[in-house]
């Protein structure tokens, strides 16, 4: 990436894991809240990173962004996480230039995702490159290709069928429920945690059980009151929790603390307790299912679920697959643009040196000269001059570096490196 002036270390990388190699308990461990991916950025930023991107949700943490060397990035992510570089490497995968932009068109048009087509994650990734750029350290390669990649995931969204259908990690909860909890119409349901993956499943429950005995608890009340409000359903205290618990069927956790919430301890039930921890890291401790009566899923569980909506979401990928292509190509396109930009604007500088020595000759000579017209005809005649010389270097069929070399050598250009 050194020929493209957008960064000083020389190459772009992705470093990350996610659910295919590496389960519930590893992610959790990588897994960054909002403070520590502030951290994470801002340490970046002071060892003098100048573009980086991280990502951190249920299925996947990821680091894109310049460096030297690839350790860089997975120092960086094990300095904030309670993961280990030993365990990082049992798990995880590095992908360099062409390969790590072709990681992110694939991770933000779903077709990485657990879910094929669950397209949360193009909401995740804006959100990260806002906190990039709130804390300086979006470069515009970084802000072009997030921009790229939202086009390309509307693209898709929008021209194929590969989201069709409701699924995602919400909507298998309760699919899941529905295909298991007999007369689920008709038994209580306790949502534990109102995050997006807690709202989302909470909606999908009220459209498809039509169930009317569903308790909301959150650590922050007036969270769970709004969507309490808007679906007419109870909320309780967070410290009516054990007693709740109690006397629910279905017990859904979707919290995001960084340990477990739901012990052994907290559970007492005569009847069966279905619970679905949707959490990552977990939040429900294993050890819950040595109890009697109690069963537990996991999301990494759900997620594995493959009915005939996914099935026939698969064959959409190769139309999703092309507008992915058409994409990063205009993408590659302006990055190829990068490489005579400092030339351009060196002979952009140069022919104004000289349109300002020309002018300044020509008032000194003539009494009548009219000096602002001038200075409007000769700017026009060099935006022309170098749009000619930019569309030329462009061009398929052209040498760009010999091209460049000669526009230098011609012109006698000092250009600026980055």
């Amino acid at each position: 990436m050194k020929d493209y002036h957008i960064s000083k270390h020389n190459s772009f990388y992705t470093i990350g894991l996610n659910y295919k190699k590496a389960d519930a308990e590893i992610r959790g461990k990588f897994s960054l809240n909002e403070l520590a991916i502030d951290s994470l950025l801002i340490q970046a930023k002071g060892q003098g990173i100048d573009g980086l991107l991280v990502t951190s949700t249920c299925n996947r943490t990821e680091l894109y962004g310049f460096a030297q060397h690839p350790f860089q990035l997975i120092k960086l992510l094990c300095d904030n996480t309670l993961g280990t570089v030993e365990e990082f490497q049992e798990v995880a995968y590095v992908y360099k230039n062409n390969d790590a932009i072709s990681h992110l068109f694939k991770v933000g048009t779903g077709l990485d995702s657990q879910i094929l087509g669950d397209f949360e994650i193009i909401s995740q990734l804006r959100q990260s490159f806002n906190r990039s750029k709130k804390l300086e350290i979006a470069n515009p390669f970084i802000e072009r290709l997030c921009n790229s990649v939202i086009q390309a995931s509307k693209k898709i969204k929008n021209e194929t069928e590969i989201s069709s259908g409701a699924t995602s990690v919400s909507f298998a909860s309760v699919q899941y429920i529905m295909r298991n909890v007999p007369e689920i119409s008709t038994k209580n349901i306790l949502l534990f945690g109102t995050g997006k993956i807690g709202r989302n499943t909470c909606e999908n429950l009220i459209k498809h059980t039509a169930n009317s005995h569903i308790t909301l608890i959150n650590r922050t009340k007036d969270k769970a009151e709004k969507i309490a409000g808007k679906f007419n359903l109870v909320v309780k205290d967070y410290g009516d929790l054990q007693t709740e618990i109690r006397n629910t069927d279905v017990l859904i956790v979707a919290t995001g603390a960084q340990s477990p919430t739901i012990s052994k301890e907290l559970i007492y039930t005569k009847k069966p307790l279905l619970i679905l921890d949707l959490s990552i890291p977990k939040n429900v401790s294993d050890d819950v299912t040595e109890l009697p009566n109690v069963t537990l899923i996991h999301l990494d569980h759900l997620s594995q679920m493959t009915d005939e909506t996914l099935e026939k979401r698969k064959q959409f990928i190769p139309e999703a697959e092309a507008i992915i292509e058409q994409i990063k190509e205009e993408f590659i396109q302006w990055l190829e643009t990068r490489k005579f930009a400092p030339v351009i604007k060196a002979l952009k500088k140069k022919l104004k040196v000289m349109k300002d020595e020309e002018l300044n000759f020509q008032s000194k000579k003539l009494s009548d000269f009219n000096s602002v017209q001038a200075d409007i005809v000769s700017e026009r005649i060099i935006q022309k001059i170098t749009k000619q010389f930019a569309n030329h270097l462009k061009g398929d069929d052209i040498d760009a570096d010999n091209s460049l070399a000669l526009i230098q050598k011609v012109f006698q250009l000092e250009v600026e490196s980055k």
